[in-house]
């Protein structure tokens, strides 16, 4: 079932922040600092998991599998990468019902042909629009919970079609149904207040460091008119830099007692030893 933190907010036009999670570290971390909603990202997951670029590489099986056991870990509503719903109309409709089924609250498809690539990589190439809006209609039709299982439509056309194309679709899409709409990889401040002021529906921002977007404080992208913005790559960046020089000090020095480091102890508490313990003192013989 849907958590319905994310329709409300949207409802209350309450701006939030959703960080991107590539493991089940960062996710009970995450439950641990006390983040609402988070944001499944299929970039992150799929290097997490695989060690491959974001490139259509993963399959649905893998990526569901993966969202699955995010959601049961996490506390917060579940924003997914669904990438391009994993092939044709029916391949959209199975993705659908089996995000939902697992506990996704807002599902993220794209208009990227198959195999996709990353929104802020070249090569990318798209489908003709009238297949992403019959995609979008499949989706809509698929969901069981039309209130609070929130369909999210991406468009990479800004770097193909310019920013016109990127608005003509995003308003294809949400004639289509789409509950939010994700222009992606707008190229400056100015082009991302003219896709929001373009819409009633709600807008996404995705703020991925090292792209083709500038990165804006949350209070800025409130003020210019998105309704939330993601965070994909700033947990997977930080604990890679951390274990990166984690790492060359132990190389070059043999110790890396100088560098913070989380509390075992606490981080026992936050992956649930606590409850093995409690399971042995009743139960161990």
């Amino acid at each position: 079932m849907a958590n319905p933190i994310v329709r409300e907010k949207l409802d209350r036009g309450e701006f939030f922040v959703a960080p991107g999670l590539q493991d089940m570290i960062s996710t009970v971390v995450a439950n641990q600092v006390g983040f609402d909603v988070v944001y499944g990202t299929g970039y992150w997951l799929t290097a997490s998991s695989l060690g491959l670029p974001d490139a259509g590489i993963a399959t649905y099986t893998q990526m569901l599998d993966r969202m699955s056991t995010l959601v049961k870990t996490s506390n917060a509503a579940v924003i997914a990468d669904a990438d391009t719903g994993y092939g044709g109309l029916l391949n959209v409709h199975h993705t659908v019902r089996g995000y939902e089924a697992a506990g996704v609250t807002v599902i993220q498809l794209e208009d990227q042909e198959f195999p996709k690539k990353c929104g802020h990589t070249p090569f990318k190439r798209l489908i003709p629009l009238e297949d992403m809006v019959e995609k979008i209609k499949v989706a809509v039709a698929a969901r069981q919970d039309s209130r609070h299982f929130l369909i999210a439509a991406r468009t990479d056309a800004r770097q193909s079609e310019g920013l016109d194309g990127a608005l003509r679709r995003s308003e294809a899409y949400a004639r289509a149904g789409a509950d939010i709409l994700f222009p992606e990889a707008l190229t400056s401040e100015t082009e991302m207040r003219q896709a929001c002021a373009a819409f009633d529906t709600p807008l996404m921002a995705n703020m991925a460091d090292g792209g083709l977007t500038p990165v804006l404080p949350a209070k800025v992208l409130e003020e210019i008119g998105y309704a939330f913005a993601i965070y994909p790559s700033m947990t997977s960046l930080v604990a890679a830099a951390a274990m990166r020089d984690g790492l060359r000090a132990l190389k070059t020095t043999g110790s890396y007692a100088d560098l913070p480091i989380f509390d075992f102890k606490e981080f026992c508490g936050l992956i649930g030893f606590e409850e093995v313990w409690d399971f042995e003192r009743r139960w161990a013989k």
